[in-house]
């Protein structure tokens, strides 16, 4: 199984230093989440920017909201990316739900899934090289494959659940062990009933925090600031593994489900957490 960072929005300036430290260590992936109304970068220029500052490591959203672009610039956005980066970048999806976000972009909450499945299929022909109309040619550049970059699906529910089989390369899931086997397996069986060849990448994502109980205090608040209006942000807050223990256990736990890839979502500030997690993951 390989491993992750996910990493921290409190300050983008320190972003390229979490990046390099992931690479030297034995992280395969860089992640980074997806707002619009909120203090955070945004994912795609960010990433963008890790991408030249790194040789190795790949760079993912998890996860970017579609829903709230406009598909065709998106195309060309991820097209450059995945050109630009040697094929590294994973285009990590989801339908968000933040009604705030859906109001700042001018898009509509209650349709987000809809456009979601339009918004992939347009990108698809996109890349592909089809043009996007009768009365408008191609939008360049193609990425490295015509069927562009790997896409990763961020789901729970049925519906949703269902993309990993229609359009996915993958499912990423943000669900503690204790309920992500039963999500893993609907994963799957969205990959058969569309009859896909093989099985779907699956890929984890867990909180977590590692050092001294005032960098705990810091990502717990900067956790719960982030989930405060989902009613749940208590919830994911007493989730976070805080100790080398815990994120052992996690991995052996992740490993046993059959997870592909096991993100650790950092929420404090220090980068030396990823040594820590390093460290702890032998």
């Amino acid at each position: 199984m390989y491993y992750g960072v996910g990493l921290p929005i409190s300050d983008p300036a320190r972003l390229v230093e979490w990046a390099r430290r992931a690479e030297a260590g034995p992280f395969r992936t860089v992640g980074l989440l997806d707002r619009l109304v909120y203090d955070n970068p945004e994912p795609l220029i960010a990433l963008a920017v890790l991408a030249g500052a790194t040789e190795r490591i790949r760079v993912q959203t998890e996860v970017l909201l579609p829903p709230l672009r406009d598909a065709a610039l998106l195309a060309k956005q991820v097209a450059t990316l995945d050109r630009m980066s040697g094929g590294r970048f994973v285009l990590g999806v989801g339908v968000g739900g933040r009604a705030d976000d859906h109001l700042a972009s001018g898009t509509d909450l209650r349709t987000r899934g809809k456009r979601l499945d339009e918004q992939i299929g347009l990108m698809r022909k996109l890349w592909a090289g089809e043009p996007f109309g009768a009365d408008c040619g191609p939008i360049g550049p193609a990425p490295l494959r015509p069927e562009g970059p790997e896409i990763l699906i961020g789901a729970f529910q049925p519906a949703a659940l269902a993309r990993i089989g229609r359009w996915g390369a993958g499912f990423l899931c943000a669900a503690p062990p204790a309920w992500a086997g039963g999500l893993f397996d609907r994963a799957r069986e969205s990959w058969r009933e569309y009859g896909r060849a093989g099985e779907p990448r699956i890929v984890a994502q867990v909180n977590a925090v590692l050092g001294d109980d005032a960098l705990i205090a810091e990502a717990r608040a900067a956790m719960g600031g982030y989930y405060a209006l989902s009613g749940r942000a208590e919830y994911m807050v007493e989730g976070m593994l805080t100790t080398p223990e815990q994120v052992r256990a996690a991995a052996s736990q992740f490993a046993d489900l059959g997870a592909d890839e096991l993100m650790f979502y950092c929420y404090g500030s220090a980068s030396e957490q990823v040594d820590r997690l390093a460290d702890a993951l032998g």
